[in-house]
């Protein structure tokens, strides 16, 4: 089977590298790519212990652009993890989330909801190759016994229109993918059903957008039909995954039950084979 969304704990999921590819090849999966978001500080790590266990990778990525105030999640494969611009750039993001995430939590404490904990604050403070986000506020509420679980953090405080809830700020999807295609990567759309806008879609296409993620949790056997469809119309390539978290997380039921299809991959292989090939010529 092959995984192209799978999260660590250099971003919002529960598994290290090392423990990523432990499970993951114990679900099945022999061709993976790490997609943290706004980071590739797993990348080296996945790939090495995946060789270890005779498993493939590429580099991925999951990075957050904003379009008319909504987070549309774009997925890179395939890229230079360490072109120098990209880095940079990579290096804002995690800057702004950090930025976002001491705003929530100025909004927590305003409501008299402490969170202020070592591991919370030391996140925020201080620069790493980790992207922070909303669920380590949420799993930092748990703890302090404010709600019973994540979920409910999120539903009470940290959702769009909830009280500590802090507007993202960030690049156009446009600037993402060009991003992305200069460090010899493609560009996928990440879960289009979360979305639901194939007008966006379209528009992404004409900006540069190569491929777009037609298996995922979010879409039934009706959605990745329609998604399928919009690849063939649009030329596009097709990636997929499951979008595992780690254990306990609310995102592991699909891990080895959702991936790519091989014809898919090898067409997004062959396309990256051709990117990088350009690239080396210039």
């Amino acid at each position: 089977m092959i995984d192209l969304h799978l999260h660590t704990t250099a971003s919002d999921g529960r598994s290290t590298p090392a423990g990523l590819v432990a499970e993951v090849g114990a679900a099945g999966i022999d061709t993976l790519a790490v997609t943290d978001h706004d980071t590739a500080d797993a990348v080296a790590a996945v790939r090495d212990a995946a060789l270890q266990r005779g498993l493939t990778t590429i580099a991925g990525i999951e990075i957050t652009a904003i379009h008319r105030g909504r987070d549309v999640h774009i997925l890179g494969y395939g890229f230079d993890a360490a072109d120098p611009d990209l880095l940079g750039f990579l290096q804002a993001q995690r800057r702004s989330r950090r930025d976002r995430l001491a705003s929530i939590v100025d909004r927590l404490d305003a409501l008299g909801l402490s969170i202020d904990t070592p591991p919370l604050a030391a996140a925020v403070a201080v620069e790493s190759g980790r992207a922070v986000g909303r669920p380590m506020v949420a799993r930092a509420l748990v703890a302090a016994g404010h709600v019973p679980d994540i979920a409910t953090a999120f539903d009470r405080y940290l959702a769009e229109g909830r009280p500590a809830f802090v507007p993202r700020v960030g690049p156009a999807p446009a600037d993402v993918i060009d991003r992305l295609a200069r460090a010899g990567g493609v560009a996928s759309l990440a879960h289009p059903g979360k979305l639901d806008d194939d007008g966006l879609v379209r528009k992404l296409v004409d900006e540069g957008l190569e491929a777009i993620e037609v298996y995922h949790p979010d879409h039934d056997e009706a959605a990745r039909a329609r998604y399928r469809a919009l690849a063939v119309s649009a030329r596009l390539l097709v990636t997929g995954g499951s979008d595992y978290h780690g254990a306990d997380s609310g995102r592991e039921v699909a891990l080895g039950r959702i991936g790519l299809p091989r014809d898919d991959y090898a067409r997004l292989v062959e396309r990256l084979a051709s990117a990088a090939s350009r690239r080396h010529s210039r």
